[in-house]
């Protein structure tokens, strides 16, 4: 019955237009009627207690990192490097779209930050060369949700703040796996660019590489920065964004030369914006979250997947369906401040590792980000590209498929994550 007091109340929130955060709000209200506990201080001090964290700090900062790479001209020089190494073979610029995205996902940890860098540099450069415009923004679009995979991560932030799991061990155990998805892009966009009449870009001179790695080499330098600081116990990974934030701030500004300060101005402001909207939406969840524990939602989900529990890799199959489904209608922040606090336990019960689950729940959602209809990946590269959402769905699917295929090699082999996290880890 609990169950679905929960499942209704968030539903019906939802399918009258109510805001995410407002609908678990509104959840939590209905959770605590049904357990008779209904208390408004109670409601207020776990909204106010579920924003006090100093992990979650982290937040704001790399949302700061990710507004200020794409405003200062980080993101171009890497860009521009990735073209003087691959742009000259056959589909280069593909290639340039999927190493570019690897590299600022460790600048950024945010996907729409990448989508907007990428779809606005890389998509009329791609059309320009001869490529299918669809194809073209469903690979831009597809590779940035890379973003939310190789530390540092948002998601992984947002996940281990709500599951109680260590940050810094998901951050280690996201980067093979997320280079991992940028292989299966590279494969699939390979095949897919084989027969096509494309103008090849002249390969680039040996000074010209040169140029392009020293100009980008303070861009570069961020992401060793932070996973080495990270694996080496140098800063948590709260401080590893303030040094992300500070770092991005002196390159744009005293490096580059691309920020002045009135920009800066309007960097903050937008952050800040949507820090607010995240953390708002982490304060309500973890209300939810509360509440679920105190009528343990987790042992009757439990006890409904018990024909799954002796089989680890069928649960997990059947965990990651549930969430491909409701990555197509639900943002991944909601997704996973809702299904985390459920679905932990039940694997832990299983005999599955969390770190494991949860590196495979993120890229999950980070693949619902280019889902039809809610995909808010989908959404910025039409935006930035000029580009009609048809248009963009169209592109991505083959590349959305490929995405799947890895992810269901790592359910079949759990040692493809496992064991580079455990290195990585040491």
């Amino acid at each position: 019955m609990t169950i679905l007091v929960f499942i209704t109340a968030l539903l019906a929130a939802m399918a009258i237009g109510m805001p995410i955060a407002y609908a678990l709000l509104i959840c939590g209200v209905a959770l605590m009627v049904q357990l008779a506990m209904f208390d408004p201080q109670i409601l207020a001090q776990n909204l106010v207690g579920g924003t006090d964290s100093f992990t979650l700090l982290a937040v704001p900062f790399f949302m700061l990192a990710g507004e200020v790479m794409n405003a200062g001209g980080l993101s171009k020089r890497i860009v521009a490097l990735a073209l003087t190494l691959v742009g000259h073979v056959r589909g280069g610029l593909g290639y340039v779209a999927i190493i570019a995205a690897c590299v600022l996902s460790a600048l950024s940890g945010s996907a729409v930050a990448d989508a907007a860098a990428l779809g606005a540099l890389l998509v009329p450069m791609m059309v320009k060369a001869g490529h299918d415009k669809a194809r073209s923004a469903g690979l831009v679009a597809s590779a940035s949700v890379i973003g939310p995979i190789i530390p540092p991560s948002i998601a992984f932030i947002l996940f281990g703040v709500t599951a109680n799991l260590s940050i810094s061990k998901l951050f280690m155990a996201g980067i093979a796996p997320g280079l991992m998805i940028g292989m299966g892009l590279a494969v699939a966009w390979w095949l897919m660019v084989r027969k096509e009449q494309i103008e090849l870009r002249p390969r680039a001179s040996g000074a010209e590489r040169l140029k392009a790695l020293r100009e980008s080499l303070w861009a570069l330098g961020l992401p060793v920065i932070i996973i080495f600081g990270l694996k080496f116990g140098l800063f948590t990974p709260t401080e590893a964004a303030v040094v992300a934030a500070v770092y991005s701030i002196f390159v744009a500004t005293c490096i580059y030369s691309e920020l002045g300060l009135s920009q800066l101005y309007a960097v903050f402001v937008s952050s800040a914006k949507v820090t607010s909207v995240v953390i708002f939406l982490v304060a309500t969840a973890l209300v939810s979250a509360w509440l679920i524990t105190i009528a343990d939602l987790p042992g009757q989900v439990i006890e409904l997947l018990s024909p799954f529990m002796d089989s680890p890799k069928l649960l997990m199959l059947a965990i990651m369906i549930l969430v491909v489904i409701v990555g197509t209608a639900m943002d991944m922040a909601p997704t996973i401040l809702i299904l985390a606090p459920v679905l932990v336990p039940v694997v832990q019960a299983a005999g599955i590792d969390p770190i494991y689950f949860g590196v495979l729940f993120i890229i999950n959602n980070s693949i619902g980000l280019v889902t039809p209809p809610v995909g808010t990946v989908l959404n910025v590269v039409a935006g930035v590209s000029r580009l009609n959402m048809e248009t963009v769905i169209r592109g991505v699917t083959p590349f959305m498929v490929a995405q799947l295929v890895v992810l269901g090699l790592m359910i079949a082999f759990p040692e493809l994550v496992t064991w580079p996290a455990a290195w990585l880890g040491r």
